[in-house]
């Protein structure tokens, strides 16, 4: 497992039009024919084989198969950004694990779609398989095992195109495979593979020449991949669906004995069902729909005396599940490149309060950082780079993981250079190639997704700010002071224009951006030509309030306004997020916690399967998917509020506690530390009752609650 690994694909002469890949599902580079390979290897040792110790990888992506189980998905994705979509990946991920195994038999079987089809995949240009590893035997001795000429290989054609499988046109024969150049020098994964659960449904007996219409519904929405098999020639066509819209498709044509397993994933809570059966003779399918995601070792508890917010921590929890996958996703529905920071960075928080292992949110964070190496500084979404900064600082709080530091240490400063190129004499960010990502809502018909500078420019200068200072906080563990220094004195500066420049003293409250004009060789799509109103929305002044660029005392002001609609603007669940913060960080927990929490009830009730992704729809056409996990705030929020926790080293080996329980009778919240779980059971006009790992120190300050 040395990084010059031996890969294989099917040999170039049979097969001259099945070898090339485009990078990325967005590329516009040509690519050779949509095509799946096939592979397999039977080893047979003359004595019992313990466990496999393996490294996996596949271009685009593959499904291993061990001794007739599928085993491992991947690969780990690269990650990827909205940019640079024809350019090739600069590094490409495999798996390392190791696999228990009986017997002396070790079969491999392995299919590998060559073609990224999902936005969030991504090629290095070449179809390819590697496997290399070793059988431990029971005597303790090792055999090696790799991809070799030995391993046989073929197309299976039956896959037409993405989500198209017809068994009637023949797999071709196995011949041996082809040893091809290693251009993926596949660095090993710092996270696990993934884990799946099959959900099995009832089967479909299907009359000859009968049509059945049939749903089948699950209890939950779940990210995964169609499994299908026939015992007789049948069509079969499946819409996936997570309430009534329409979503994703597969349309199979099963012959008798096909196993058909998909690569797309889908996001379904629901599969609508047509089957045909063309033949003579009745025929039975049987579907099912393999849910699949980052392994879960251990869960935290949050519950209170409030069943309906107990429903609303589940429904995040479930649907936060289902969104880490080989990276966090935005939702298993748009599977969007690792560029949605914001997303990811929210739901690291919510883990903290689920899950507890955050090393993909580490991975997440240090595969962002070589997007940034790679294109100085630079990925799609402005604000979202700077929020990666706020979730390399709490990664490493949570962790203590230095290391981390260190190695987005260089993307961190080009980063922050390439910020102040975009300073104008005011001192206020002014000409970045955008103001995106604000929200998901229209405003005047203007989009805040990609805003003009009159409705972007605050709220991107407030997380420039919030940056600087985290900023600092990295180069002071790092052991540069004086960078830190001056990323604190940049930092006051750029708070010191926004008031100026962006705070209208008459009103006392902050509006979204000037309405100077941007320049006409800057326009383009994601950044529209400057607007002549001034608007004075929700956004800017909750970030204000939540990272400190007001005083508190107008702060807490703002805050009431914002709560009483004061200040106008919808705003989505994304901003809610920094809404609950400011609200956490003025001492305003008791007064507006619950209140906010309590916006989630109503969408919950209607969908306890998935966590929707807005409050209000942007615009009257727009489709929420509902296993969008950016939503999900009081997951973290919420417990966060009823402790009052403050991590007072990196690491967490020393915090501290003051309990609340802002109104609720009860609650009891466990979270996770790299020391173990924190449990604490508050009961109203009883002391707090704190239970901690012996190697983190817990300073309570809440005698009776």
């Amino acid at each position: 497992m040395n990084g010059f690994e031996q890969w294989i694909w099917v040999p170039e002469k049979l097969y001259p039009d099945c070898q090339r890949s485009a990078f990325n599902d967005m590329s516009e580079r040509k690519a050779d024919p949509y095509a799946v390979a096939e592979f397999k290897k039977d080893y047979t040792f003359d004595r019992d084989v313990q466990a496999l110790r393996l490294k996996v990888c596949g271009d685009a992506a593959f499904q291993l198969y061990l001794n007739g189980a599928c085993v491992m998905t991947g690969p780990a994705t690269v990650g990827g950004d909205f940019l640079g979509n024809d350019d090739q990946p600069g590094q490409y991920y495999a798996y390392q694990a190791v696999l228990p195994v009986k017997g002396k038999e070790v079969n491999f079987f392995a299919r590998v779609q060559k073609d990224p089809v999902q936005i969030c995949e991504y090629s290095m240009g070449h179809g390819g398989l590697m496997l290399e590893g070793e059988a431990m035997l029971a005597d303790g001795k090792k055999a090696a095992i790799r991809t070799d000429e030995s391993w046989l290989c073929r197309i299976n054609k039956g896959y037409e195109k993405p989500c198209v499988f017809d068994g009637e046109k023949a797999a071709d024969v196995f011949v041996p495979a082809q040893k091809i150049k290693d251009i993926w020098q596949a660095e090993t994964a710092p996270i696990p593979h993934r884990t799946e659960k099959e959900i099995s449904f009832d089967p479909l007996c299907v009359k000859a020449g009968e049509k059945r219409t049939v749903r089948l519904e699950m209890d939950r929405i779940y990210a995964g991949f169609l499994h299908a098999f026939a015992d007789q020639d049948v069509h079969v066509h499946v819409q996936f669906r997570e309430l009534e819209e329409k979503g994703s498709e597969e349309t199979l044509h099963i012959q008798k004995e096909d196993e058909y397993r998909g690569f797309y994933m889908h996001s379904a809570g629901v599969m609508d069902v047509e089957a045909e059966n063309r033949g003579d003779a009745d025929c039975t399918v049987r579907l099912s729909f393999i849910g699949t995601h980052y392994p879960v070792t251990d869960e935290a508890v949050v519950k209170t005396s409030d069943t309906e917010i107990n429903q609303v921590m589940d429904t995040c929890r479930h649907t936060l599940k289902y969104c880490r996958q080989t990276h966090h996703l935005d939702s298993p529905r748009h599977c969007e490149p690792l560029a949605c920071t914001g997303d990811y960075y929210v739901e690291t928080l919510m883990t903290l309060f689920s899950f507890g292992d955050m090393r993909l949110s580490a991975f997440d964070v240090q595969r962002t950082a070589r997007m940034m190496e790679a294109r100085d500084g630079r990925i799609f979404h402005t604000t979202y780079s700077l929020i990666w900064v706020l979730m390399l600082w709490d990664v490493y709080r949570f962790t203590g993981d230095r290391a981390l530091l260190e190695d987005c240490e260089k993307a961190l400063g080009l980063l922050l250079n390439r910020f102040e190129t975009y300073q104008g004499e005011n001192g206020l960010i002014e000409t970045p190639p955008d103001f995106m990502f604000i929200d998901w809502i229209y405003i005047d018909g203007i989009s805040m997704h990609h805003p003009p500078k009159a409705l972007g420019q605050s709220c991107l200068n407030m997380y420039y700010f919030a940056a600087l200072e985290k900023a600092a906080c990295v180069y002071r563990e790092l052991g540069r002071a004086e960078t830190a220094e001056q990323c604190l004195l940049k930092a006051q500066n750029i708070r010191s224009a926004i008031n100026t420049h962006l705070f209208d003293r008459e009103k006392g409250r902050y509006f979204e951006g000037l309405n100077t004009p941007t320049p006409e060789d800057m326009l383009y799509m994601f950044l529209p030509g400057n607007v002549e109103k001034r608007y004075e929305l929700k956004h800017s002044n909750m970030l204000a309030c939540c990272f400190g660029v007001c005083d508190d005392e107008t702060g807490r002001r703002l805050l009431h306004e914002i709560m009483t609609d004061a200040i106008e603007g919808d705003y989505q669940p994304w901003f809610a997020h920094w809404l609950m913060e400011a609200v956490y960080r003025l001492g305003m927990r008791e007064e507006y916690t619950l209140q906010l929490v309590k916006k989630w009830i109503a969408p919950v009730r209607e969908c306890p399967k998935g966590l929707v992704e807005g409050f209000v729809k942007p615009e009257p056409t727009y489709t929420f998917d509902h296993s969008h996990a950016w939503g999900g705030t009081p997951l973290y929020s919420l417990p966060k509020a009823l402790l009052g926790l403050e991590i007072l080293e990196a690491g967490m080996g020393m915090i501290s506690l003051k309990p609340c329980l802002l109104g609720l009778d009860d609650a009891r919240v466990e979270f996770f530390t790299p020391h173990g779980k924190v449990t604490a059971q508050l009961r109203r006009g009883e002391h707090p009752e704190i239970t901690a790992p012996e190697n983190v120190t817990v300073h309570c300050a809440q005698d009776v609650l």
